[in-house]
């Protein structure tokens, strides 16, 4: 029976979300996290950052709100939650949300500041011509 497959499906999606900590059991109902997406963004983030952490042996440095970072544009990392710029300043590395205009800017010195707004990127230091 196609109807029984699909019930068992759920059901073992709902008991993974839960054991998950992204989803809770209310009877027969269940319950998502309120900031599920959100929640889904920084684990996959953060296994990000801990996998170039092993693979550079450079140090995270997260960007906050309104935060200016420099760094070398070493490589994109493509994620679900979206596409981000791996700075390397040398001493660690950051990620920036990725803009199409620093593609084509590779292993050249960028510098982003990130906003809830978005983003905005600068090309080398003293230069400071503005890329979007």
């Amino acid at each position: 029976m196609v109807g029984s497959g699909v019930k068992d499906a759920l059901q073992k999606r709902a008991d993974f979300l839960a054991e998950q900590g992204v989803a809770e059991r209310r009877g027969r109902r269940v319950i998502l996290a309120r900031n599920l997406l959100g929640t889904l963004r920084n684990r996959e983030l953060a296994q990000a950052v801990k996998d170039i952490a092993v693979e550079t042996g450079l140090k995270y440095r997260p960007v906050a709100d309104g935060q200016h970072v420099a760094g070398i544009y070493r490589r994109s990392v493509l994620l679900a939650s979206g596409r981000y710029a791996m700075l390397d300043d040398g001493k660690g590395f950051s990620l920036a949300p990725w803009k199409p205009v620093i593609e084509q800017r590779l292993g050249q010195q960028l510098a982003s500041t990130v906003r809830s707004s978005g983003v905005s990127w600068e090309i080398g230091r003293a230069e400071g011509a503005s890329i979007g």
